[in-house]
């Protein structure tokens, strides 16, 4: 099922506004998070749209955390994060998604709750293509 206001199931410019899709996973969509303040931050987001994790069947339940599992290894190996954090919201975006934000002990909001778009760092095409490449790389 997709929702054709939703950036998830789209893509185009409603996805562009905040991520650029970096591949498809079993399950889901791995996608680079175009705010950088958090070096390697990504969304796994589920392949259908679906609100809630109570939403899908325990085995896809399963490959949907394996997919999120895939994607903080490759950050990890990647990156470096002396903490990744994960969180799971969507109060009026109500597809399934997982923000995977990698923080960094000399870095941004080290210590505290991450903004969900501070707004304070983009990159140029280049770099986006930089880190996708190295997520690629990583991802196994």
């Amino acid at each position: 099922m997709k929702d054709q206001n939703c950036g998830y199931c789209v893509g185009g410019a409603p996805l562009a506004a905040f991520g650029i899709k970096i591949c498809d996973l079993n399950v889901s969509q791995l996608i680079l998070f175009k705010e950088q303040s958090h070096p390697g931050r990504c969304i796994v987001a589920y392949k259908d749209h679906v609100s809630e994790i109570v939403n899908i069947s325990e085995e896809e339940r399963n490959a949907f955390f394996a997919d999120v599992d895939r994607a903080a290894r490759a950050i990890h190996a990647a990156f470096h994060p002396d903490k990744l954090n994960y969180g799971a919201y969507g109060d009026t975006g109500c597809h399934l998604h997982m923000h995977l934000v990698p923080k960094y002990k000399d870095g941004y909001e080290w210590g505290g709750v991450f903004a969900m778009n501070p707004g304070e760092k983009y990159l140029t095409d280049e770099e986006y293509a930089e880190m996708i490449g190295k997520i690629k790389a990583n991802l196994k």
